[in-house]
């Protein structure tokens, strides 16, 4: 089981720069899945929040200022939580297919940042941890699954 703290909470950000406009035909099958998909997530055991503008997705958000970026931000209790919805049904059916959707781009678009439970964090958060990540590397701030931390006042690994 991964190390956490039950003052702390796991704050993860990915986004995707879109290949398609969101209303265009190539993008049909992924705007349809994402009510499901989230509605799956909001029942996940160690979910706990999600970025949604009024919606009821992140889709219109904008992170970094780029329209063709869409931004998904949750938190979940922790690592094992968040690792848990991620590679089950339709969520993985999703990310088998992410190639078809998205461009592929080479600096990381995907963080991990231990948060204070309750904490909310932004979309500043978020560009704030990519942005750290991109220029450091995984550190107890700013992470990755494959390189992750504990919780601060968690056991250690």
């Amino acid at each position: 089981m991964t190390p956490h703290s039950a003052s702390h909470e796991l704050a993860q950000v990915n986004i995707s720069r879109l290949k398609f406009p969101l209303d265009s035909p190539e993008l049909k099958d992924f705007v349809d899945a994402l009510d499901p998909v989230n509605a799956v997530a909001d029942r996940s055991d160690g979910f706990v929040w999600r970025l949604q503008s009024d919606a009821g997705d992140a889709t219109d958000v904008r992170i970094f200022g780029d329209e063709w970026l869409i931004v998904n931000m949750s938190v979940w209790r922790d690592i094992d939580a968040l690792t848990a919805f991620m590679y089950q049904g339709q969520h993985r059916e999703l990310l088998s297919r992410r190639n078809e959707w998205f461009e592929r781009v080479k600096e990381s678009m995907t963080a991990l940042w231990w948060v204070e439970a309750g904490c909310r964090p932004t979309v500043a958060d978020a560009e704030k941890a990519l942005l750290r990540l991109r220029e450091h590397g995984p550190t107890p701030e700013a992470f990755t699954l494959r390189t992750s931390f504990p919780a601060p006042g968690g056991a250690s690994a």
